[in-house]
């Protein structure tokens, strides 16, 4: 069984950070692509960073040069660290599985077909 869990959310002031974690199972974690998304309330989930089996990282412009992933193959376990927090980037965070293995990166929500069950991150201003 796949299984996403995130956490490491919460409030924090704008010009803050906090970094999530995103814990996998049920599935060879080092083979897979693995993308971070947010969706704020009311909107459409979008596409915030991914990090390729191949340690290939890409951002949406809205967070380059704030955000970092990474991941740890050992711990099956994949971080965003997020600095420079503004009021916009308040969401709910969601990680996934890349649906295929040993894929470059992709930044459609459909490429993505395991999701985690989000964790809140609020900025305030």
């Amino acid at each position: 069984q796949v299984q996403l869990v995130e956490s490491g959310g919460g409030l924090v002031q704008a010009g803050g950070s906090l970094t999530l974690s995103c814990a996998a199972s049920g599935r060879t974690f080092s083979s897979y692509t693995m993308g971070w998304f947010r969706q704020a309330s009311g909107k459409e989930r979008d596409f915030v960073a991914a990090i390729s089996w191949r340690y290939t990282a890409v951002y949406a412009d809205s967070v380059k040069g704030r955000f970092t992933i990474s991941r740890d193959n050992a711990k099956n376990t994949v971080y965003l660290q997020m600095n420079s927090l503004k009021p916009e980037d308040t969401a709910v965070y969601y990680c996934a599985f890349d649906r295929m293995t040993y894929r470059a990166v992709r930044t459609s929500t459909h490429e993505y077909d395991y999701w985690g069950q989000g964790t809140q991150v609020t900025v305030s201003s």
